[in-house]
């Protein structure tokens, strides 16, 4: 559950948005995306109230996970996302820059979680979004693997994408974000540069300081 929560993502820059396991990350980019509609507030994306008709012809979305592609091959899966674009990124690119060739042809439900990430991954860019939400992207990624996406992350903030990622790694987080919002339990609890937000301490300091347990943990 989100509660008044307001940030804004801007092109060409990486917004980090970061939170224990329930503090409302992926609740944030399902309303954002016309998955959910908040009961109060508005929420505007790329000049269109979220949800709208069109509002995400130019928005791309990886989440932490899709059963509706589980019989599909990667490969056919990319194939059939670029062709319904006027420009999409060349799939052959995209499966050699993110190490898909080897698995390719075998069927999404055999995939590891690892790399059922980087198809998810492809899937969101592969129609060149102006904004792309990355629901944790290197979830489960081995380290070689987590670098080839910062690597992407990169040249997409570059090509001037709006890039929302959530993540629990403070070190990716560090590495990658203009700019982080810290959540907890629904409510923004800091935001800033990753310099503002450290200049006291490292960015999992802050998060301990201002982040409950999750329950059980």
């Amino acid at each position: 559950m989100l509660d008044e929560l307001s940030l804004s993502a801007a092109a060409g820059q990486v917004t980090a948005v970061l939170g224990p396991n329930g503090a409302g990350k992926t609740t944030m980019i399902r309303c954002c995306t016309g998955l959910l509609r908040p009961g109060s507030g508005s929420i505007e994306v790329l000049g269109r109230l979220a949800g709208e008709p069109g509002a995400n012809d130019r928005v791309g979305l990886m989440p932490q996970s899709t059963g509706a592609w589980s019989g599909v091959r990667p490969r056919e899966l990319l194939e059939y996302l670029a062709s319904l674009y006027a420009e999409p990124l060349p799939p052959a690119a995209l499966i050699e820059q993110l190490g898909i060739a080897g698995f390719a042809g075998t069927p999404y439900r055999r995939l590891s979680g690892g790399q059922q990430q980087l198809v998810n991954l492809a899937g969101a860019i592969v129609g060149r979004p102006w904004l792309v939400f990355l629901d944790e992207p290197t979830a489960g990624l081995d380290p070689h693997a987590r670098r080839s996406v910062w690597q992407l992350i990169a040249r997409l903030r570059e090509a001037g994408v709006a890039v929302v990622l959530t993540t629990h790694d403070m070190d990716e987080a560090e590495q990658l974000a203009d700019r982080v919002y810290l959540l907890d339990a629904g409510r923004l609890v800091a935001d800033g540069t990753v310099a503002e937000l450290t200049a006291d301490g490292s960015l999992e300091q802050l998060f301990l300081s201002l982040t409950s347990p999750q329950e059980g943990s």
